[in-house]
């Protein structure tokens, strides 16, 4: 399973921030599915950071591993937020186009953190998360592989449709966290899901196979479902194809299930393959999923949905918008 946990920094993300005054495009690769940001520092020395909107982070800080910190010569300090210590980054300066947009008014005015505990997907130096992504309005433009910063007079173009994100609140009417439940359709039924741009495949040579599936640096891009949700499909349509070792994390093998089609933001497209996760990754106890979304959610939209779309997110309205690109079609009413 891609890596979740809570930090302490997570509580109230909103520190402040500066949008740009227009559209900047974000350096980047895109591999597999994955967008990872590859900012250089003045000096020497680049970073590649995932971009996952349901990674960790908070406070307007992103998260750096501690070998990159090192390799970079960055200076750690530890800084108390909320009644914890972490070991923050200090600001440095990035490379003349080759910079992440900074958070105003973080804690300690640090740009980053570092957590023992990460654990990158493909060998990255950290991610771009749900704490510091919240701050900004972004376009992920799967087709294109580019992510742009939007200006702050962004406006949905002509034929974007809209689909309203839930997020946890706090007392004070702010982002509580900043990871995006969204809904999609499967089969007539809702099902509330969080939106997760590193959702992460690690398929076996048969779930390789039957998905069709890139593959780069033994990982690829996929949507997660819940076993008890595959369990319901899977009785209700004996006929979906199931793929019982498709995935594998260590020794734990899981299920892929082909549904047909799905809806989300007014479109239909499919067929999708969901890879199984345990009910109890999504649960709301024990740091499961749902502890930090407004709604329980039973899975995750990665980027085998996401890539049909130029999609930007725009967190500080509580709205993702979809522009169909690839095999997508306006979804009956």
């Amino acid at each position: 399973m891609k890596l979740h946990f809570a930090v302490a920094a997570l509580l109230t993300i909103f520190a402040g921030n500066a949008l740009a005054e227009q559209r900047e495009l974000i350096p980047t690769s895109y591999e597999a599915g994955h967008f990872f940001a590859t900012p250089e520092k003045e000096g020497g020395g680049s970073l590649r950071l995932v971009v996952d909107t349901g990674g960790p982070g908070g406070s307007g800080l992103y998260v750096l591993s501690s070998k990159a910190v090192s390799r970079l010569g960055l200076h750690a300090r530890s800084c108390e937020i909320d009644g914890e210590a972490d070991i923050l980054i200090s600001r440095f300066s990035f490379a003349h186009g080759k910079a992440l947009p900074i958070v105003s008014r973080t804690p300690c005015g640090a740009v980053a953190l570092t957590l023992d505990r990460y654990q990158p997907i493909a060998g990255e130096d950290g991610s771009l998360g749900a704490g510091y992504l919240p701050h900004f309005r972004w376009t992920f433009d799967y087709p294109k592989k580019q992510l742009w910063l939007e200006s702050s007079d962004w406006k949905a173009g002509p034929g974007m449709h809209p689909a309203k994100l839930g997020f946890v609140m706090n007392k004070r009417g702010e982002k509580g966290t900043g990871m995006p439940r969204i809904s999609l359709a499967v089969d007539g039924q809702t099902f509330d899901i969080l939106l997760d741009t590193g959702a992460t495949a690690f398929p076996t040579p048969a779930g390789r196979t039957a998905q069709r599936l890139q593959v780069e640096h033994g990982i690829g891009a996929t949507s997660y479902m819940t076993s008890s949700v595959i369990d319901q499909w899977h009785k209700k349509h004996p006929t979906w194809r199931i793929v019982d070792d498709g995935d594998q994390i260590g020794n734990l093998k899981s299920r892929l299930i082909e549904v047909p089609h799905i809806e989300i933001a007014g479109w239909m497209i499919g067929p999708v393959w969901f890879t199984e996760r345990p009910d109890a990754n999504y649960s709301d106890v024990d740091g499961g999923m749902s502890s930090y979304t407004d709604k329980p959610v039973v899975g995750s939209a990665g980027a085998n949905i996401l890539g049909h779309f130029v999609m930007t997110l725009d967190y500080a309205g509580d709205m993702a918008w979809f522009g169909c690109v690839v095999a997508c079609a306006t979804a009956s009413k």
